[in-house]
This record gives structure tokens, C-alpha cells and sequence, in this order.
């Protein structure tokens, strides 16, 4: 099959579970094509970027200048020299009374132009509902052609319905062929806002349990406790309770060592809460890393927290990758009762969960992790049991590849 990807950024490092469909889907003979808006930073990227050569089909649209004037001479000359390729194409790409901002502001002509040389998809599949909204006007201009498969992933379906209102995918529900969902939780909020239930089915982010080696926890001889997060620094991971629940743990089990991976807004808030609770030598901001770094991390790590939160803005996680990884590694864990988060650790089995934003339960699962060291390998291995279940990546991609099949 040929299949495009629409995506944001393309490629960074916190979205790994869309290079894995990528990847896997070459590896089963597909040819894929992703468009895409170029990262700020490309300097740490996954392995697989190179090793698949991604980015030879990766396509991004020309840089758009702020300045007005300048936007549109280019756009002008960009039309001109296209104009030959598709000029229906670029012609409705300009038409503001159907497409409004975006048409006057030349910013689909802009995104336009990648797409002018692509023959037909058998399957167009957008990463998030937003990205989704943008191929919708694309493949409804002529710009695109194929099935139309819309992956809900979190913020779009949390965050981005409360900014834009409940009905801003009444014309995606109505117009595209086939949606995921990346758990349950999402599904069913996408049904609410009017998705047709018979055209959207539960499909989760997977990850190559290859790569993360099971390896059941015992204390370090010198009895430090090594614990860590990873994700983006920003509300909804609600770092912060993580951390005010070390620093709680730390009075009585002084020999605590707390990794946070990632990076974001949050980081100088984060370490300025760090420093007055006088933890800087206990918890470490440590900046984004690459997948092999982050599973040397681990490898010396005995507890994992996500202590997700909603964000005041209605932001919410699915099951995060980083958890599963943690889970597949064989890392006990300490999670939330957070958007789809009870759906990958079961409470008590494979760790435990907690209310949001309650930085209490979580310092009293972790000092009874500390004080009950016997519960982490079975812990661990009923993580890693459940993950390999259920978000195997090899598994999903042949699942994906099945749901290509019976749509296109």
C-alpha cells in the first residue's frame, strides 16, 4: 500500500509511538510518505530515523515569512512556478470564502505545495484530530487523495475540543472514513462528541518490547532507592507532585535519588520548587534524551512514576509510552487515576494508582515501595506480562495493517 502520514513536528524524540507505525509499516513492504512541519532541534533523534532513511520521505511545507508583504510575494512566486502541476489545486487553496484565514493568510497555498507531486494514497492517516482537520481541506481541495484515518491521541481530544468547542470535528466525523482511538477513555469521548460508533475502534500505541529488557528490581546493596519519570515538562505530567512527594519520602529514607527525563516549559518552575524544598542534591532535572540513554537510565532505576494530571486547560494523557517502557523493563510503578492511564496499570498488580495532583499518595506508595522491596519483581513481571499483551508494537502494526485492508 502507499500511505501518507500527517503529522506536526516530524521527527522528535516524545512522539516515538508514530515512528514505530512508520517504521513498521516499511518493514512490511509499505511505502509511506510523511508530511509534516520541520522540528526546531533535530539533533537528537531516534535511530531509527537514519536506519530507515525517514527523512528522504519526509516533506515539509516552505518556510512561511511573518512578515505580510514578504508572505505574499513568495506565495506568489510559489504559485506561479506550481501552478502548472495543479492549478484547481492551487486556486482553491486561495479561496477565502470557503476556507476563510487560512486561504487569505496564503497559509494552505503554503501547505499546499508538498502535496503537488504525490500521485493517490491507498490511505491517508493523520496523527491527532488537528493535523486530521488540516488533510481533511487538503484531500477536500484536491490536494490529496486516499482514506482518510484519524488517530486520536490526548491533547486533541482533550485541550483542543475544550479550546475550539465540541462541535469543531462534526465535519471529520462526518466526512472521514475510519478513526483510532489510543484507549478506551478516548474512544469514548470521541463517540460523545458525535463519531460514529461503528468507525472508530481502540488502537494503542505500542513499543518494540525488544528493546526493553525485563530485569526484576532488588535494592542496591548501599540501600539507595533509585526512582524516575520521563516525559515533557509540562502540566498535565504532573512532575511537580512527583517531586513534593520525593521531597516528603526523602525526611525518612534519606537515601532516595529521583531522575526526571525530559524537557519543557515547566523546567525553571520545576527546579525553583526543587531548590525550596531543598532536594537539589536528591532530584535531577536531566534534559531529554535519546531511547538508549533513557533505557541505561532505567536499567539502575527500582520505581517509576507518571503522576499525570488534567491540566487546567482540560489537557490529558492516554497510556504513556514512557510508562510502558518503564512497565516492560520491569519497573514497579506509581500512576494516576488519569484519562487512560487505569487502563495500562492495573492498581495493586503492576503498581499502584493515585488521585491527581495528590502528592500524599503518592510518597505513601512509594515509602511502602521503599519499605517492601519483595513486591517489586512480581510487580514487574506482571508489567511487563500485560504490556507485552497488549502494546507489543509488532502486534499493533499487524493490527493497523488489517484495518488499512478493510477500509481502503
Amino acid at each position: 500500500m502507499k500511505i501518507a502520514f500527517i503529522v506536526g513536528q516530524f521527527p522528535v524524540l516524545s512522539e516515538t509511538f508514530i515512528l514505530n507505525q512508520i517504521t513498521g509499516l516499511i518493514s512490511r513492504g509499505h511505502e509511506v510518505d510523511i508530511y509534516g512541519y520541520r522540528p526546531n532541534d533535530i539533533s537528537k533523534v531516534h535511530p531509527d530515523v537514519e536506519k530507515y532513511q525517514i527523512l528522504e520521505h519526509t516533506y515539509y511545507q516552505p518556510k512561511i515569512p511573518e512578515n505580510y508583504f514578504w508572505r505574499f510575494l513568495k506565495g506568489l512566486g510559489l504559485l506561479l512556478s506550481h501552478f502548472y502541476k495543479a492549478p484547481l489545486v492551487l486556486l482553491r487553496s486561495l479561496n477565502i470564502f470557503k476556507y476563510g484565514k487560512r486561504a487569505a493568510s496564503m497559509r494552505l497555498l503554503y501547505a499546499t505545495i508538498p502535496l503537488l507531486d504525490a500521485d493517490p494514497y491507498d490511505i491517508i492517516h493523520c496523527q491527532f484530530g488537528i493535523f486530521a482537520l488540516e488533510g481533511l481541506t487538503w484531500r477536500n481541495i484536491g490536494a490529496i487523495k486516499g482514506k482518510l484515518i484519524t488517530s486520536f491521541r490526548g491533547y486533541d481530544i482533550s485541550w483542543y475540543v475544550k479550546e475550539r468547542g465540541e462541535h469543531v470535528y462534526d465535519q471529520l466525523f462526518t466526512q472521514g472514513d475510519f478513526f483510532l482511538a489510543n484507549c478506551e477513555f478516548f474512544r469514548k469521548r470521541a463517540i460523545k462528541l458525535g463519531c460514529d460508533e461503528q468507525k472508530i475502534v481502540v488502537h494503542g500505541s505500542g513499543i518494540d518490547c525488544s528493546k526493553f529488557t525485563f530485569k526484576a528490581r532488588y535494592p542496591h546493596p548501599n540501600g539507595t532507592i533509585q526512582i524516575a519519570t520521563t516525559g515533557r515538562l509540562v502540566e498535565k505530567k504532573g512532575i511537580e507532585y512527583g517531586i513534593r512527594a520525593v521531597a516528603k519520602v526523602a525526611k525518612s529514607h534519606p537515601k532516595i535519588e529521583y531522575n526526571i527525563i525530559g524537557d519543557g516549559e515547566l523546567k525553571e518552575h520545576l527546579q525553583q520548587v526543587i531548590e525550596e524544598l531543598g532536594i537539589a542534591d536528591k532530584v535531577k532535572l536531566l534534559g531529554w534524551k535519546n531511547q538508549k540513554e533513557i533505557i541505561e537510565i532505567l536499567d539502575k532505576t527500582h520505581v517509576f512514576i507518571a503522576p499525570s494530571v488534567t491540566a487546567e486547560d482540560g489537557n490529558q494523557d492516554a497510556p504513556v509510552n514512557t510508562l510502558k517502557e518503564a512497565m516492560a523493563m520491569g519497573l514497579p510503578v506509581i500512576g494516576t487515576f488519569h484519562g487512560g492511564i487505569p487502563e495500562l496499570v492495573k492498581d495493586g498488580i503492576s503498581g499502584f494508582l493515585v488521585s491527581e495532583r495528590d502528592a500524599d499518595g503518592i510518597s505513601e506508595k512509594l515509602s511502602y515501595f521503599i519499605e517492601h522491596p519483595e513486591v517489586w519483581e512480581q510487580m514487574g513481571r506482571a508489567g511487563r506480562a500485560y504490556v507485552e499483551a497488549h502494546y507489543d508494537m509488532n502486534k499493533l502494526n499487524d493490527e493497523l495493517v488489517e484495518i488499512y485492508c478493510k477500509i481502503r
